[in-house]
């Protein structure tokens, strides 16, 4: 099985807390690096990494941060 197809249909949150990210990637987004929060979404097969990092961290308040 690819790593596409083991993350197909999942959420965003579902994928990282599947992959054991979930942790690491809310520590990232606190503390608005962008690289790696880039690198995490591309771990679980995130079509635009750079376009979510970006939404995410212009505004985390709408995600939860």
């Amino acid at each position: 099985m690819s790593v596409e197809d083991r993350y197909a249909g999942m959420s965003l949150n579902e994928r990282l807390f599947t992959a054991r990210l979930l942790d690491a990637f809310d520590a990232a987004v606190k503390a608005k690096s962008r690289a790696k929060v880039v690198r995490l979404l591309e771990q679980v097969s995130v079509d635009d990494p750079e376009w979510t990092a970006e939404t995410i961290l212009k505004r985390p308040e709408e995600y939860d941060f």
